[in-house]
């Protein structure tokens, strides 16, 4: 079998008497995209930087694409794609001086005008990058961890300035990616980004990865049941139940006719995922 893509057994970083990162483990298959979750200083960003060889962990073993990153060398980066959070300061090149530039130290760069396209800067290609909004940079910034055409790609909130329209056209970017086999890391704090996107997620909390499934099977199946949800004598009413058209049928038989506000709902990712931030039931 293949060497997974990411493999991290027991990882731990520590900051004195602070932890981190508590013995986590988990792997990553090639061509997958998987979605890291987490609220901010759950450890996420501290894992992420782990594995892109900027942050040296204190116990544990890492391979990226079956190389240590700790020890990583130029080769090892040429494969590996890193988008960060924040756009960089780029000076006074236009887009596409800066991807022509960048382009040039890969051996196997993709087109740049392709990469332009895809992060929807086509209106600005020729305008200094120091000109350009907040999220424009940003686009600049997906688009530079695109152009080495990587093995491995790591979008650490790779949408955030992105209005609706632009997002949605980058989840289409990721898609193409998907289907190329590239295999991606994903950070969001978008849940309905990790759920379009992702195959599978983990969440980490307070340094520990408390789950770890399929992106429409994290949390567990108990998490997962449908509600419904109805108005009976004046007042709001649910129900949890696995069986929601039984439940409704019996329901209706009982009022002898539909119920008031009528709603059926199975827990969105979003909703199994802030039920764990509160240690609570879906309900």
């Amino acid at each position: 079998m293949r060497e997974p893509a990411v493999r991290v057994e027991g990882l731990t970083k520590e900051y004195g008497d602070l932890v981190a990162v508590n013995d986590i483990s988990f792997t990553i298959d090639r061509g997958e995209t998987f979605v890291l979750l987490g609220p901010n200083g759950a450890g996420k960003s501290v894992t992420i930087e782990i594995l892109e060889g900027f942050r040296h962990r204190t116990s544990g073993d890492v391979r990226v694409l079956g190389t240590d990153p700790a020890k990583a060398d130029r080769g090892f980066k040429a494969r590996v794609g890193i988008v960060l959070q924040q756009a960089g300061d780029l000076g006074r090149l236009t887009v596409r001086q800066t991807l022509t530039h960048f382009a040039s130290l890969y051996p196997n760069p993709r087109s740049v005008d392709e990469v332009i396209y895809a992060v929807d800067l086509e209106q600005k290609a020729d305008i200094a990058i120091r000109k350009l909004s907040g999220g424009q940079q940003h686009r600049v910034d997906v688009a530079l961890g695109m152009i080495g055409n990587p093995e491995l790609l790591f979008l650490d909130e790779p949408t955030t300035g992105f209005d609706p329209e632009v997002r949605r056209q980058f989840w289409e970017v990721i898609a193409g990616l998907q289907a190329e086999g590239t295999t991606i890391m994903l950070t969001t704090h978008y849940l309905d980004e990790a759920e379009a996107l992702g195959d599978r997620a983990a969440v980490i909390l307070a340094g520990h990865l408390v789950a770890i499934d399929r992106v429409h099977s994290i949390g567990g199946a108990d998490m997962r049941v449908p509600v419904v949800r109805w108005i009976e004598g004046g007042e709001e009413r649910s129900e949890r139940t696995p069986q929601p058209a039984a439940f409704v049928a019996s329901l209706v038989e009982r009022l002898g006719q539909e119920p008031e506000r009528l709603n059926v709902r199975t827990p969105t990712l979003e909703d199994v995922y802030l039920a764990m931030l509160d240690g609570r039931s879906t309900k």
